[in-house]
This record gives structure tokens, sequence and C-alpha cells, in this order.
């Protein structure tokens, strides 16, 4: 029996999209709109505003997505690293799926913001994305574990208590979460 070669974020990320994976386990690939059925949840694969590339002339060759989770409990929005755009994107997943009970949206890794815009949303830019996909309660997460860019390494959650305050909206709606945070909704 040949032996495996360890799976890696790096082997990851240099398959093309069309390779063949020998991974164990249910694993399954989602285009932008396409979903999948995995013990009793449904997992949408919705589109994030990013950039991507593997090499030097690939940019923006492949996707970068978010994920809405439905199950008969409710609706799950999960963003990973996003830049705002237009904000077209987390309009649309209010549009499609309608009241979302949680989203998590990323707070950090966001200076300087002439560089990080387009990859990373500010504490202000999330609170619009909370707005825009009309959810009922948000948690902020990426950031705080350690420093990725210019701000501090609390900064994140300053920053988003005084953007909830500057846009009148309830604090305890949308939490900073902490490794090991636990919030009963």
């Amino acid at each position: 029996m040949p032996a495996q070669v360890p799976i890696s974020l790096f082997r990851l990320a240099m398959i093309e999209p069309s390779d063949s994976l020998s991974i164990p386990g249910n694993i399954t690939a989602l285009d932008w709109g396409d979903h999948c059925e995995q013990g009793g949840l449904t997992i949408h694969a919705v589109p994030t505003y990013h950039w991507s590339a593997r090499g030097l002339g690939d940019r923006r060759k492949s996707l970068w997505c978010s994920f809405v989770i439905t199950s008969k409990a409710g609706k799950v929005y999960h963003i990973g690293d996003t830049g705002y755009g237009a904000g077209e994107f987390s309009r649309n997943v209010a549009q499609k799926f309608g009241v979302v009970d949680l989203v998590h949206i990323p707070i950090g890794a966001y200076e300087p913001r002439w560089f990080m815009k387009d990859f990373h949303v500010n504490p202000q830019e999330a609170v619009q994305i909370f707005q825009d996909c009309e959810a009922k309660a948000a948690i902020g997460h990426h950031w705080g574990t350690f420093q990725l860019t210019d701000e501090g390494h609390d900064q994140p959650e300053r920053d988003l208590a005084l953007a909830l305050e500057r846009a009148a909206l309830d604090a305890e709606k949308f939490k900073a979460f902490r490794p090991g945070d636990v919030w009963s909704l």
C-alpha cells in the first residue's frame, strides 16, 4: 500500500479544482449557489468579496466563499475573510434566505485600510454587514488571537463597540468573541 501524503493547508492550496482528491471522509466541492445536505443541515456556498491566487498569474481565478447553513432550528451565515466592496454579497443573502438567526463576521486584520479594505472588513463595515443581512445576532471573529496587521491586538473589540454605538445598535446583539466564549441565544 502506498504511503499517503499528509493533507496540509499548503498542499490543499496547490491543488487545482479539477484535480481529484483522495481525502478520507465526506467532502463536497461547491460553487457559488450550490448546496449540499449533511446530517440534517443544508450548506449553501455563497459569494463573498475577496481575491484569490495560487501563483503570480492567476488572480481571481478561484472562488472565495461564505456559507449559509440552514436547518429546522434556524439559519447561520458564516463569513470568512471578506472586504465590503459595495456590500451586495450580504444584501443578497437577506434577499435569498430571509432573516438569518446568527451571522459570524470577521472584525480584525483591517489596518492599514488602503491595503486591507479589499480583503478584510473593519468593525464599522462588519456592523453594516450585520444590518445588510438582517441577522438577529452576530459574533465577531478573526481577531484577538495574535496580531495580524497594524491595528492593536484589542482594537477590533473597541472599534466594534464604537461602531455599534454610532449605528445605535444593541451591543448585546453583536459580540466580539474571544476563544472559548459561549453565548446562548
